[in-house]
């Protein structure tokens, strides 16, 4: 299913019985709906999983001017995407860019969210400075994939210290994951990165003490810089749980979907 708001078209695909509750589930940066094939097994019977391709992403558009990919922009157009498919209220479940995209989303329409799952994200950085030098790092990223093009980017992209530990996934996994990121386009990546960047976004460290829906952060052993930053957060959400998966780095989610798939349907169980 495509759906058109505010001039992007979002490719859109769901799984799972209806009438019941619904998961939103947000991809990564270089990611795609995809990244959540192996939940739909574990989940289906109990949840309608609604999958979609973020902006710049995917079969999604990949506008030219960076408006559309500004946080606020992407997280109206979600609300926009619950409200044509006519949910009240909706579990939302975010990896990395999609986790911070999924926070911004329920800080801005609270009202929308039963809980919220974040996996390895941030809400952002609160320094100025901070956000200057990696809005800087981000632009020149950008700039690298416009020159050099997708694969160079992602040849490097899946050598950064981040997907260190994915190094150790099967081939054929690895190979699918490579797979996702070059089915993007040069022109998404690059905006993603200059529009819903870490230090393009707004800090929503301050907001974190007003959510009161039931909210869990996972993050991998081996993922410290997102493990110090979840344990920051855990002590400013009411009402949080915090995970920590062992042996596992940044994407959780790929490098272990047994335990991933698992703590996720257990969780919105209980709600």
């Amino acid at each position: 299913m495509n759906f058109v708001t505010n001039g992007v078209e979002y490719h859109i695909e769901t799984a799972g019985v209806s009438g019941g509750q619904q998961l939103l589930l947000l991809h990564g940066f270089t990611g795609n709906l995809h990244t959540w094939d192996f939940l739909i097994p574990m989940l289906s019977e109990h949840v309608q999983l609604i999958m979609i391709d973020i902006v710049g992403h995917g079969k999604t558009s990949a506008p030219e001017e960076i408006t559309p990919y500004r946080m606020e922009s992407a997280a109206a157009d979600l609300k926009a995407i619950v409200d044509h498919l006519a949910i009240s209220k909706i579990h939302v479940l975010g990896y990395s860019m999609g986790g911070r995209l999924a926070l911004n989303f329920a800080v801005l329409y609270p009202e929308c969210i039963q809980s919220l799952i974040l996996e390895s994200a941030s809400p952002g950085l609160e320094e100025e400075g901070a956000r200057k030098k990696r809005m800087n790092q981000d632009h020149q990223l950008a700039h690298n994939i416009m020159a050099n093009g997708i694969e160079t980017f992602v040849n490097k992209w899946e050598n950064i210290p981040l997907f260190a530990s994915q190094k150790r996934l099967p081939a054929e996994k690895q190979a699918v994951i490579r797979k996702q990121r070059l089915d993007n386009h040069e022109t998404g990546l690059a905006n993603s990165l200059i529009g819903m960047g870490t230090g393009a976004q707004p800090s929503r460290w301050q907001s974190l003490e007003t959510l009161s829906f039931p909210t869990l952060l996972l993050t991998g052993e081996l993922d410290f810089k997102f493990c110090e930053v979840a344990a920051r957060m855990s002590r400013l959400i009411e009402n949080c749980d915090w995970k920590i998966i062992n042996d596992v780095g940044h994407a959780i989610h790929s490098e272990n979907e047994k335990m991933f798939g698992k703590i996720v349907y257990e969780f919105l169980a209980k709600q």
